[in-house]
């Protein structure tokens, strides 16, 4: 299993991040991987779907992603899956009227062939979430 953690401080209040990132289909402004993002059942809720198209080392793959935990405003947790992979990203929210701090962590598990290749993919995850955190710090950063 992969893990990739990161952290993103900005000068806006808690409640006001936590409701954009609540929505995934924000994803593909705060993402720099995500292609596509659209919720297909539900209602932002936990339970809700989102089918996310995401580019990685060139290739797009989609993910069916699942809303597992909410927490308002304080954490939100989804598990996404395809035959390839299980990822697991939780955002853990501390901050105060004026600033707020995201703890991002995702998890990859791999499955069948692609579990051969893991060691292969810790430079291009790496990658991925250097380039997701500064993305991810500058769509916060715009609200």
């Amino acid at each position: 299993m992969k893990t990739l953690e990161r952290t993103v401080r900005v000068d806006k209040p808690l409640d006001r991040v936590y409701d954009y990132l609540v929505d995934f289909e924000n994803s593909e402004e705060w993402d720099a991987g995500t292609v596509r993002t659209t919720r297909t059942e539900g209602d932002g809720g936990v339970g809700t779907t989102y089918e996310n198209v995401s580019r990685f080392m060139g290739k797009e793959t989609t993910l069916t992603y699942v809303v597992i935990a909410l927490e308002q405003p304080r954490t939100i947790a989804l598990r996404g899956a395809n035959k390839t992979v299980i990822a697991h990203d939780t955002m853990r929210l501390t901050g105060d009227g004026d600033h707020t701090e995201v703890h991002y962590t995702a998890e990859f598990e791999f499955l069948g062939f692609a579990r051969y290749l893991e060691p292969l993919l810790t430079l291009p995850l790496k990658r991925l979430g250097d380039d997701a955190e500064d993305s991810l710090r500058l769509a916060l950063q715009r609200l």
